[in-house]
């Protein structure tokens, strides 16, 4: 049989549901951007790929499988067991260049596991979720990967085998393959189900971002492995770098970590060794006191928050939770290679809400929830914002829905007439906090209308909307099922400033899905290129798919319903009600804030959901595992952060403001302390309302002033204020 091309093999591994990607040539390391996130089955893709780069090996994400990777042609493993050799062999099997081999199962339902080092036994190893292989024809050192018996793959992923029920419970539940039948220790968690907790704990701590705490976050996450659930120091190292590194910016280096490790492993603790692991249900980073893990790190983190007496702050989006599969990733990927400042996080922004358009008043999910969601963009100036409204605009006039494209809120009642005229449209904005101001200040109430208006179509999406009676007219009309896309972008400060405590418990702000994109991108010389003719057919399907009854001009949608599987039904319902205990926390404190968010969480995450099953298939979508698990982490994450912000930025009163500026000014300054003279200037104020906002920072315990050290030149002691940890950590 002849050798297919390394291209040739990637393309027919996609054509079968395999996703895959570019490695070096002549090594593993993958060469896109975001490694195996970003395997994809798209042919199109993976031909530009091969084009640019011919001999690059081929990389198969694992995601859904269960590959056992043997290592060494005498290795050992199971060799008195032929029973359990054969079971394995039912593998579909591939060799590797130095004699190794992967044997490739899928992964039961229900199931989810990752990747693990030398758990079944010394140099064997298993590739899952978050995990890949190099696949046939792939060549290291002159030597290919080749199929067993000169097969190649050719089931479909759901066809492959399950594992045997033995190497399930071994991973299930961390039993070793050599004793399979030993009881478990009842006074003691077994390994594996040790670091899963660990892992589940190590998942949702904040990434380490540099200038954004950076140094404190890195050492709690090794604090928390190596001392709060007691792992071996190498055994922390390894997770960090596995699970943890690849969401931090930048990744730290092994040595740099590997210190981290072993400060954490050294240095006494406010808690005893084992805490975590010790409580049968730890509670989520965002329910801990840190402070006990970071209190004996003055000398070597930055500067940073420690603990917080308010919601902690995970951080920016993580990047892997900016894909979604299909067609809102074809059109990012359009965006970003053409756009003259190549924003991922403008471009999933805009492809999220294209994607909602299209689909507005055509699905729903089996709780009847639709598309429509209110998107904002975080970005500075010139950082690549209106980038994705254009390819938004060339999209919908090329598959002639045009017409459902507005920009600005004029008024409540231009929203209403827009809509009523056509019921599904996508409004893309620029500067959407000068709107919320004018909502703030105006003293008549039109702006008023504006908020009024989004708040009451977003609840209406599935139902009907009453038009106002106007002047002369006896029927006011209705709108059927009405369906708003907001896109809308903002300067970062500016938004959070604008907004008040009156637009966080109305509902407006929990119904944003707000993401900061941080630093402009660095620059790129434009393109011009035809929208990929993928993306304008998936376009032109849903232009022209109109489920429901009538004609064109009298049409009553019947959006159809995409179904969940089980697996992602109890996910979803997981997610509810860890939203409902939040919100419930949140009702005894007193907060109403939190309450307004927690409470929007479930529909929220169902919403994204659906929209993940009809942009991965959009002619037969079904909301899986993947979707429901993705959108809880998305929405999980958002929340958090919503929360966290809005407490760092929102003001009760004009000196409530006033105070956050302060200390928003203090918290940028090197060493978080400033000169009376500089902090006076920069506070813009004359010197008694600085002294009375001084006087009452003092009190409150958030700043201190000191005396700073004299000039070269003398003359008299200069003041200066410090930000306390207190301040420092809300």
């Amino acid at each position: 049989m002849t050798t297919p091309s390394l291209s040739e093999a990637a393309l027919a591994y996609a054509r079968l549901g395999y996703a895959v990607f570019p490695c070096a040539p002549g090594g593993k390391a993958p060469i896109t951007k975001h490694g195996y996130k970003d395997a994809t089955t798209d042919e199109t893709r993976i031909e530009a790929w091969w084009k640019r780069n011919p001999n690059a090996n081929i990389g198969l994400a694992t995601a859904g499988l269960l590959v056992v990777d043997v290592d060494g042609a005498e290795n050992p493993w199971l060799g008195d067991q032929p029973e359990r050799q054969q079971e394995l062999a039912r593998a579909t099997l591939s060799f590797t260049p130095s004699g190794g081999r992967h044997h490739i199962f899928r992964q039961p339902a229900g199931r989810a596991w990752g990747n693990t080092s030398g758990k079944l036994a010394p140099k064997v190893d298993t590739r899952g979720n978050g995990g890949y292989i190099v696949a046939p024809p792939s060549v290291i050192d002159g030597k290919p990967y080749r199929w067993a018996d000169g097969a190649e793959l050719v089931s479909l992923p759901n066809d492959l085998p399950e594992p045997p029920s033995w190497l399930a419970t071994v991973l299930d539940n961390g039993r070793t393959a050599k004793q399979p039948s030993a009881p478990p220790r009842t006074t003691i968690t077994p390994p594996d189900d040790l670091e899963r907790r660990a892992l589940a704990y190590l998942d949702a701590m904040p990434p380490a971002v540099s200038g954004q705490g950076g140094h404190n976050a890195a050492y709690a996450a090794a604090t928390a492995m190596v001392h709060g659930f007691g792992l071996a120091p190498d055994r922390a190292l390894a997770l960090l770098l596995a699970h943890y590194n690849p969401r931090c910016l930048p990744p730290w280096s092994e040595k740099e970590l590997r210190h981290k490790v072993e400060d954490a492993a050294s240095k006494p603790h406010d808690r005893p060794v084992g805490w975590l692991r010790d409580q049968e249900n730890a509670p989520p980073p965002a329910d801990v006191d840190l402070s006990g893990l970071l209190a004996k790190t003055a000398t070597t983190a930055e500067p940073d928050r420690k603990s917080s007496p308010g919601p902690l702050d995970p951080g920016p989006m993580p990047d892997d939770l900016l894909r979604v599969p299909g067609f809102i990733s074809e059109v990012m990927d359009h965006s970003i290679e053409t756009a003259p400042y190549p924003n991922t996080v403008m471009a999933f922004c805009g492809a999220l809400a294209l994607q909602a358009f299209l689909a507005g008043r055509k699905v729903r999910d089996p709780g009847d929830n639709r598309t429509n969601v209110y998107l904002l963009g975080l970005a500075h100036s010139a950082a690549g914002k209106d980038w994705p409204r254009k390819i938004n605009t060339r999209i919908a006039h090329q598959v002639g829905i045009g017409d459902g494209l507005g920009e600005r809120f004029a008024s409540g009642e231009g929203v209403q007439d827009a809509l009523f005229i056509k019921p599904c449209m996508l409004f893309q904005t620029d500067e959407i906090d000068g709107m919320l101001q004018s909502i703030n200040k105006a003293k008549d109430a039109r702006h008023e209308n504006v908020m009024g208006t989004l708040l009451t179509m977003y609840s209406a999406a599935n139902s009907i909307f009453p038009m106002r009676r106007k002047a002369g007219k006896e029927a006011p009309g209705a709108i059927d099922q009405p369906c708003l896309v907001i896109f809308g972008t903002a300067i970062p400060n500016h938004y959070y400033e604008a907004l008040s405590e009156r637009m966080l418990t109305n509902g407006f702000f929990a119904r944003m899905i707000i993401l900061e994109s941080g630093p402009r991108p660095k620059g790129q010389e434009p393109r011009i290129l035809d929208l990929p003719p993928r993306v304008l057919a998936t376009a032109k399907w849903w232009s022209d798919f109109r489920p429901g009854t009538g004609n064109l001009d009298d049409w009553h949608p019947v959006p159809a319903v995409v179904e969940h599987t089980d697996d992602a039904k109890r996910v979803l319902v997981e997610t509810r009600e860890q939203a409902e205990a939040e919100y419930a926390k949140a009702e005894a404190a007193g907060d109403p804030v939190g309450t307004t968010v927690w409470g929007r969480v479930s529909e929220q995450t169902r919403k994204l959901a659906l929209i993940h099953a009809v942009s991965e298939n959009h002619e037969a979508p079904r909301i899986g595992l993947a979707a429901a698990e993705w959108a809880t982490r998305f929405v999980m994450h958002q929340t958090r952060r919503m929360l966290f912000m809005a407490q760092a930025h929102v003001a009760e009163n004009p000196f409530h403001a006033d105070c956050l500026k302060l200390i928003e000014k203090l918290r940028d300054a090197p060493e978080r302390s400033l000169p009376h003279s500089v902090l006076l200037k920069r506070m813009k104020q004359d010197a008694k309302a600085f002294r009375d906002l001084v006087t009452t920072l003092v009190e409150r315990g958030d700043i201190v002033i000191a005396q700073a050290q004299q000039s070269k030149h003398g003359g008299r002691p200069m003041l200066e204020y410090r930000l306390t940890e207190q301040a420092g950590d809300a």
